[in-house]
C-alpha cells in the first residue's frame, strides 16, 4: 500500500518554506510531504480569506488519489481540522502541532492588532517563555524579518464546521511548549470541545518551543513519519 502524503500547513506569518528541513527529513524516511504556501502567506495576496486558504488545502488533498495526513501548526491546526471536516473520507489523520482546533462560528485567529488590512507579527513579547525559549537572538531576528503579515480576511475569518464525521478522523496532538498530560487535562475538562468529541486522540511529546519545524526538524519528522 502506498503511504499517505503528508500535507504541511504552517501557522501565522509563515509560508511553505518553513517546512524545508522537515520535508528533507521525511524524504529520507521514505515519506512524501507537500508543504502548502497558504494564500495571503507568501503569495502577496493581502485580500486572501480563510475560505481561500481552505480551498488551497483541499486542492492539495484532492490532488492525491489516496488519503492524506494533514499537519497543522499553531493557528493552522484549525485549518487542518476544517479540511478534515470538508473531506473526512480523504483524511487519514490530523496532526496538530502546538495548537487546538477552534469550533464552528469562532474567529480563526483574531489574536493581534490589524493594521492596514493585515495582522503583522507582533514582536516577541507575546511569546516570552516556553514558546520561544529555544530560539536564540539571531533566529528571532531572522523569523521577524521574514514574517508575512496575515490578511485580515484570514485572521478574522469565521470557522465553519458542518460534518460530524470529522470526529471519527484520528488525531495526533504534538505537544511542544506544553506536555501531553496538560493537553489531556484540557480535553478531559471540556476546554477543547472539538477534541473532547473526537473518538481517537493520541499524543506525542517534543522538547521544543512553539516552532519545532525550525528548531527540531529531525525529531518532528520522526514523529510525522510514524503517523
Amino acid at each position: 500500500m502506498t503511504a499517505e502524503q503528508i500535507v504541511l500547513l504552517g501557522g501565522l506569518w509563515l509560508d511553505g518554506s518553513v517546512w524545508a528541513d522537515v520535508v528533507n527529513e521525511l524524504g529520507e524516511r521514505g515519506r512524501r510531504a507537500v508543504p502548502v504556501t497558504l494564500p495571503g502567506q507568501g503569495d502577496g495576496n493581502n485580500s486572501a480569506t480563510l475560505a481561500d486558504q481552505l480551498t488551497a488545502v483541499l486542492a492539495a488533498v484532492d490532488a492525491d488519489p489516496g488519503r492524506s495526513v494533514l499537519v497543522g501548526h499553531s493557528a493552522a491546526c484549525t485549518l487542518a481540522w476544517m479540511a478534515a471536516d470538508a473531506r473526512p473520507e480523504r483524511v487519514a489523520t490530523v496532526v496538530l502541532i502546538g495548537g487546538i482546533p477552534s469550533g464552528d462560528g469562532q474567529p480563526y485567529a483574531d489574536f493581534f492588532e490589524i493594521n492596514d488590512g493585515v495582522m503583522p507579527f507582533p514582536g516577541w513579547r507575546p511569546f516570552d517563555g516556553a514558546d520561544a525559549a529555544d530560539l536564540d537572538e539571531q533566529a528571532r531576528q531572522v523569523f521577524a524579518a521574514a514574517a508575512i503579515p496575515v490578511p485580515e480576511g484570514v485572521a478574522r475569518g469565521v470557522v465553519r464546521l458542518t460534518d460530524e464525521r470529522r470526529f471519527d478522523v484520528p488525531v495526533v496532538m504534538v505537544c511542544p511548549e506544553y506536555t501531553p498530560a496538560e493537553a489531556q487535562e484540557w480535553i478531559a475538562a471540556g476546554e477543547v470541545p472539538e477534541l473532547t468529541r473526537a473518538t481517537h486522540v493520541e499524543f506525542a511529546d517534543i522538547d521544543s518551543g512553539h516552532w519545532p519545524m525550525m528548531t527540531r526538524p529531525a525529531e518532528l519528522a520522526r514523529i510525522l513519519a510514524s503517523v
